[in-house]
Formats: structure tokens, C-alpha cells, sequence
């Protein structure tokens, strides 16, 4: 039986490409990605036959993502960027056995940022005349069968099913957050209504509390402050997700002017006392300084009793990251300052989310092992939050697979005080650090231990024939990228 999914085995299962998640445009792969990626695939080729399996059979194996680990780690090193690498052995390219040992795993998994698009919602509505939201991500010819009479029947073809599949099938996710992205009220493309309903989606499966949902306020934009009364009496709630960099007209605003304080005393009042943060992945030279980190300290220090969730933890794609410049006023760094300056201890109460941050460092692994190490260092490694930005980038098990084996060089821990990234240290970032801000009952924790029907239609459908897309759903190009802003 032939595979539905890339049945020539041409898509390798580490997705390196330019995708984003709609909030920074892409950025094209450098000379050494594009080597890293023809070296893997080529390693791969030769791999499948020496294993006696058809390509795509040994892509969709632990030794199909060993050896595109092993390869990408080969082509950075000849390119100098030895900051950080994958660990793993040699030998498990070819020994399955030892690829699993390493690529797969039996951690809580906690993503707290995941995001869906509704395919029939009244976001559909307002879009311009012509326009194809995500036309981009639906052209694969396994979405042929979704073609139908209406605009945007093809939108089915990222819908419920092809999420549930991507999260809770094809990787080892176990529990998810869904948040937003930065919209006026009226134009949500995602409404907290349509979050519920997909959370019951899975409830259906008997997958009870694998969901939870933030609740989008901007303060500075009209009726947000008074619709987080409703958000809160009328939805469960987990935390509040809000942008500073965006606001009418483009102004965005500092936690500590006025919307932002008045946004934080609701949410003590209200007692959903986690604020979750967009900083970093800038949308543009608009309101810059809003995105940056500079007030994250200051309001920290002004409210004890609030937790602040940094999500994508300051990171600027354009720029990378290197060791601590107290220079810096964006990026890790302006985190960073903004911490020490205020007096924030590591785990306190700034926690830093890796969604997108982690995906994009993947490229680089100095980026990612200076990044990584800094928000340990200085944010706590009780204090990081694991997070993708899943399904733009399709199925996160490439994320997952990538940070189970990324190791920060010891030449780097020694200078510059970064903690070796064990396997207590994996589980806690991978979901143990999240239960202390979304909570889960005891008895839902056991359940899922024991396995509950999306457990078991996870092993089922991996014991059967798995089949991942290894495909990505987000803007590739800067076409895709404005046609996307232009129905966000």
C-alpha cells in the first residue's frame, strides 16, 4: 500500500524552510540551510536502500530523522556554527532502534501556543472580494477532494480533522493551549466561540482538558476591557493573550501605560491572573518599541501576584541571538536587561514561550544555544515554556524531535554559565513548567497516563501506518506572506 502523504519521498521529516506563522515575513534559507537540506536528503537516499526500504518508507522512521538531524549537524559544522548541535549517535541512521532512543520519548508534552482557523466561521464574511486566505497551504493535491461549490470549501482541508491529526497523532503532544492572533474585535478569524468549539472536538474523542483557550484582549483598542468580564464568566479561561505593538492606527502601548495597567488590574480582579504576551517577532518599523521586552521587568516588579508569559520571549528572527549584550534594546537580550534592571529573580514571575522563537532557531544552532541558554539562565529553567505556533508550521514533531537531541556545546556552557540541557531539564520545558500556570486536575493527568481514546487512537494509527504530511501551513514567500496580512 503506497503512501497517501509524499508517496515518492521527497519532503524530509525536520522541516527546514521559510514558512512563518503570518506575524514576520519569511526569510529566505542561507547557502548553508540549502546544503544542510541536500545533504540530508541525499544521506537519507543512500540510508533507505542500505535498510532495504523505499524512501519515503525510511523518512517516516527514526532513522529518517536521525539522519536529517545528522546531516543538518554535518553542514553547520563546515560552516563554523558549532554553538550548539543535535545529539546523537552516528550509528543511529541506520539502527532503528538507536534513532528511537533518541528521537522519540515518553515526556508530557504541554504546547501552550497552537493555533486553528476556522474553515466556515463569520470571519469569512468580511474578506475582500477574491481573496484566497490560505490558498497557500490548501494546493497539495490531497486537498483536491475538499474542492467544492463554495469560496472557501477548500479551507476543509486545514480544518478539525488535519488539526487534531497534525497535533495529536502525528507528534507526541499531549495537551494544548489555542491562542490567537492580533485582530480588531470584529475581525477574528478564530473567536473564542469557535476556540470552544474546537476544544469539544477533541472532548468528543474523549481527550477531556487537552485543550485550554486564552482569552484576546488589546486594552487599547475599544470594548476589550469590557468584554474580558464576559470572557471570564462565560468561558473557561485559562489566560489573557494580548499584542502590545497592535492598536488602532498601528499605536501599540507599554504594560505600564495606562490600558496595560488597566488591563492587569482586571485580571487580578477577575482572578485569571496569567497575562500572556506577544514580544518580539515584530510586525514592522510601527510602534517597534512595543514589541521589545523593555516593560516586562517593570510590571513584574509592580505585580507579584501576576504571572507574565513571554511569548516568542522577545526573539527577533532578523537578527539572531548571540552571548548577553546589555547594549541590546530588542531580542533575548532586552528581556534580559529588563529583568536584571527590576530586580527579577530566575523563576519568579516571568515566564519565557518558545513558539516560533524555537522553530525558526532550529536554522541555527548558535542562535539557538545562545537563546536557549540565556533564557535558562535568566528566566529559570522552571520558568520556560515549551510552545510552536502549530499548525502554521504543520505537525510540531519535527520541534519536538529537534529539542529532545539539541545540545548547547560544553565550550559555551563553561563561558558563559548556560546549564547542560539533560533529559529533567527537556521535562520540564516540554510540559512540567506549564503545570504550575495551567493547572490540570490530577485525575485528567492519570487519565492521559493511562491513555485516553486520543492516546489510543494515536497508537493505534502509528501501529497501523503513520502517515505525516511533513508539510507546513503558514506563509513561505512574501507573496503568501501580504496575501495572508490582507484577511488577518
Amino acid at each position: 500500500m503506497r503512501y497517501e502523504n509524499d508517496p515518492e519521498g521527497l519532503r524530509l521529516p525536520v522541516k527546514l524552510d521559510t514558512t512563518t506563522n503570518g506575524e514576520f515575513a519569511p526569510i529566505p534559507l542561507s547557502p548553508v540551510h540549502l546544503e544542510a537540506r541536500q545533504r540530508a536528503f541525499e544521506s537519507c537516499g543512500l540510508n533507505a536502500k542500505h535498510v532495504g526500504l523505499d524512501r519515503r518508507g525510511f523518512l517516516v522512521s527514526a532513522c529518517g530523522v536521525a539522519t536529517t538531524l545528522l546531516g543538518f549537524n554535518a553542514a553547520y559544522a563546515r560552516a563554523g556554527m558549532t554553538g550548539g548541535y543535535y545529539e546523537l549517535p552516528k550509528e543511529a541512521a541506520l539502527d532503528n532502534a538507536l534513532a528511537r532512543s533518541a528521537v522519540d520519548g515518553s515526556e508530557f508534552i504541554f504546547d501552550v501556543q497552537g493555533h486553528f482557523v476556522n474553515p466556515s466561521g463569520a470571519w469569512l464574511k468580511r474578506l475582500p472580494k477574491g481573496a484566497k486566505p490560505l490558498g497557500f497551504a490548501t494546493s497539495r493535491d490531497a486537498c483536491k477532494v475538499h474542492q467544492g461549490p463554495g469560496d472557501f470549501d477548500y479551507l476543509r482541508c486545514v480544518g478539525p480533522d488535519q488539526f487534531v491529526k497534525d497535533v495529536f497523532l502525528d507528534s507526541d503532544t499531549d495537551l494544548m493551549v489555542l491562542s490567537f492572533v492580533p485582530s480588531t474585535r470584529e475581525g477574528e478569524p478564530l473567536t473564542i466561540q469557535e476556540a470552544e468549539a474546537t476544544a469539544r472536538i477533541v472532548e468528543k474523542l474523549e481527550g477531556t482538558h487537552r485543550m485550554y483557550i486564552h482569552g484576546r484582549v488589546n486594552p487599547n483598542q475599544p470594548g476589550d476591557l469590557e468584554g474580558m468580564d464576559e470572557l471570564a464568566s462565560r468561558h473557561k479561561i485559562a489566560a489573557w493573550k494580548t499584542y502590545t505593538q497592535f492598536g488602532p492606527g498601528g499605536k501599540g502601548f507599554f504594560l505600564d501605560d495606562e490600558p496595560g495597567l488597566a488591563m492587569i488590574e482586571k485580571a487580578r480582579k477577575l482572578g485569571i491572573r496569567n497575562v500572556a504576551i506577544h514580544k518580539g517577532l515584530p510586525f514592522g518599523p510601527k510602534s517597534y518599541e512595543h514589541s521589545t521586552c523593555v516593560d516586562i521587568g517593570r510590571v513584574a516588579k509592580r505585580f507579584p501576584d501576576v504571572n507574565f508569559l513571554i511569548y516568542h520571549s522577545g526573539f527577533v528572527a532578523e537578527k539572531g541571538e548571540g552571548a548577553y549584550d546589555a547594549k541590546r534594546t530588542d531580542g533575548v537580550d532586552a528581556l534580559v536587561t529588563s529583568l536584571l534592571e527590576n530586580g527579577i529573580k530566575p523563576n519568579a514571575n516571568v515566564y519565557a514561550e518558545l513558539g516560533s522563537s524555537w522553530r525558526f532557531a532550529m536554522r541555527d544552532p548558535d542562535t539557538a544555544a545562545h537563546m536557549m541558554g540565556k533564557l535558562f539562565k535568566h528566566c529559570g529553567e522552571n520558568n520556560v515554556l515549551w510552545g510552536t505556533d502549530s499548525v502554521w508550521y504543520g505537525s510540531p514533531q519535527d520541534q519536538v524531535q529537534a529539542f529532545r537531541t539539541f545540545q548547547i556545546a560544553p565550550e559555551l556552557r563553561a563561558k558563559h554559565g548556560y546549564p547542560e540541557i539533560t533529559p529533567a531539564l527537556r521535562a520540564k520545558v516540554f510540559g512540567v513548567n506549564a503545570l504550575k500556570l495551567y493547572p490540570v486536575p490530577k485525575d485528567v493527568l492519570d487519565k492521559h497516563l493511562r491513555g485516553d481514546r486520543v492516546a489510543r487512537a494515536r497508537e493505534e494509527y502509528r501501529a497501523e501506518r503513520a502517515d505525516p504530511t511533513f508539510l507546513t501551513h503558514g506563509p513561505r514567500t512574501r507573496r503568501e506572506f501580504l496575501a495572508f496580512k490582507t484577511w488577518e
